[in-house]
């Protein structure tokens, strides 16, 4: 007595189909599974037979033995436990093998024979969509999230008993459209018409948000430095569907897509205290899950009080930044998490925060430059905005009409956005942040005048190659917020105003 039921596992950000393989044949009685499972797979057959027992189904006095294939990719998690139990009711023959073909099974059991909820169902969901399958049996708690993937049928179910009612045909399923809820504008109630003052750390804003790059902002406190970091989500041009689903589906392998109760939509923003561990930000495990910096793909990752932080910590940035992708390598394999994202961080200039007000700041030029060198020089170096927030005047304050909001800003960035995705059709670029040296070379030309200017600029700045084709990347984003087509002096003026590292030297 033989049979094969389909469900999935997750490996990192990606997904496999598994055969979950079930023989039951006559020996001494046993219940084992093989196939690389984890400590919660193993203890699914305790689950399973009790299960099976609640809801009438008893198990013969006989050796029962699951496999899930492929055997060579680590299974972790409990949502192996409604699938095992299916293909036990298949070997038994209370099943036909044609109820549960093209089906994908997912959800843990109670011991009552409840279905219960479950990580990672949308990735897995939407990679046997991919393979053709077309139905899909999971717990009821999971069903919006199965819903999101047009191309499955979703089934949701509350318990063991009403899974094998619909398999038998005993109870007709009649699927429940999704509601969908209202598209979000991605605001957040925080609006850039608040701040008063602070043009030039507005403007830095605006063009790290048309072309996605980094930005860090030097600022005493109470400058306002939070308080635009905060409202940057508002500005950003909102995330397309493709988007949406890999941002939901991180969410959804690290358990937080519950909680939101719908495909996330607006770009997330993620504010960790300084205190944070590497493992927290960079994701770890015995099985790896995402961490900070993969929760904030696609959006922004604010760190507050940047020297603050460990600087072993904040070196664990440099691969990520660069490679847009988090990779955690264990004995079971190496795990690859994406990590597309735009970082803003905030900082004080000395440890008291009002250098150069001498009026105020008691701290030795020692003190000054041993607080600064705490963030290294390769995390600086993949910055390419860094602007100072100066302190803010009382007609800014008072008296002063509210600057543009954040419907009016982000209208420029999604027109520097629009003139962006002409210029990269046919490639797999999204943001001038995002290109490559060759890809510089390419949709950055020079003419003559400004190829001899940044000649000069690279002598004088001592820039590195990196720092250059930054500064490159910052123009081409000014030049598209002003709707030119060619980089001009004045854009690379802009551009070299905002590098402004030399302070930490």
């Amino acid at each position: 007595m033989f049979s094969t039921i389909t469900s999935g596992a997750i490996y990192g950000i990606r997904s496999c189909l598994v055969q979950v393989e079930v023989d039951i044949s006559q020996g001494l009685p046993c219940f084992q599974i093989v196939g690389l499972p984890g400590c919660e797979v193993r203890e699914a057959r305790e689950r399973v037979k009790v299960a099976l027992k609640n809801v009438g189904v008893v198990l013969p006095p006989a050796c029962i033995n699951v496999n899930l294939s492929p055997a060579d990719i680590p299974k972790s998690g409990t949502m192996f436990d409604l699938p095992v139990a299916v293909g036990v009711m298949c070997a038994l023959s209370k099943l036909s093998k044609e109820a549960v073909k093209d089906t994908l099974f997912i959800g843990e059991l109670g011991l009552s024979g409840e279905v219960k909820f479950v990580k990672g169902v949308l990735p897995i969901v939407r990679e046997a969509a991919g393979r053709g399958i077309k139905r899909c049996i999971l717990p009821q708690d999971n069903l919006w999230e199965g819903q999101l993937v047009k191309e499955m049928e979703s089934i949701g179910v509350t318990d063991m008993k009403e899974a094998i009612d619909i398999l038998t045909g005993k109870l007709s399923y009649v699927p429940v459209q999704r509601k969908e809820t209202p598209e979000e504008d991605g605001m957040g109630g925080e609006d850039f018409a608040d701040i008063n003052g602070q043009e030039r750390m507005k403007r830095a804003a605006q063009i790290a948000a048309a072309g996605f790059h980094h930005l860090l902002i030097v600022g005493a406190p109470g400058a306002g430095k939070t308080m635009l970091a905060r409202r940057i989500p508002s500005i950003l041009p909102p995330m397309s569907m493709e988007e949406s689903m890999e941002v939901s589906s991180i969410y959804s392998i690290s358990g937080l897509l519950r909680s939101a109760g719908s495909l996330r939509k607006e770009r997330p923003f993620l504010n960790p205290h300084h205190t944070i561990t590497g493992r927290a930000l960079a994701g770890g495990g015995r099985i790896p899950m995402p961490g900070i910096i993969s929760l904030a793909h696609r959006g922004v990752l604010f760190l507050d009080e940047l020297p603050e932080f460990k600087r072993e910590t904040l070196d664990i940035l440099r691969q990520p930044l660069e490679d847009k992708q988090v990779q955690i390598a264990r004995s079971a394999g190496t795990y690859v998490y994406p990590a597309d994202l735009m970082l803003v961080g905030a900082m004080n200039p000395c440890p008291c925060g009002y250098y150069p007000d001498m009026a105020k700041c008691h701290c030795t030029p020692y003190e000054i430059r041993r607080y600064l060198r705490r963030v290294s020089g390769p995390v600086l170096d993949r910055i390419d905005i860094c602007v100072e927030a100066q302190p803010v005047a009382f007609e800014d304050i008072a008296g002063r009409s509210a600057g543009e909001s954040s419907a009016q800003i982000r209208t420029k960035v999604m027109a520097a956005r629009d003139r962006q995705m002409e210029r990269f059709v046919g490639t797999k670029l999204c943001f001038n942040s995002e290109m490559k040296a060759a890809d510089v070379e390419r949709f950055c030309p020079l003419d003559h005048e400004e190829r001899r200017f940044m000649e000069k600029v690279f002598s004088a700045m001592k820039l590195s190659a990196r720092g250059y084709h930054r500064i490159l990347k910052v123009s081409r984003t000014i030049a598209d917020l002003d709707g030119c087509g060619q980089i001009r002096e004045e854009h690379l003026a802009e551009a070299i105003s905002y590098r402004q590292m030399e302070v930490f030297q």
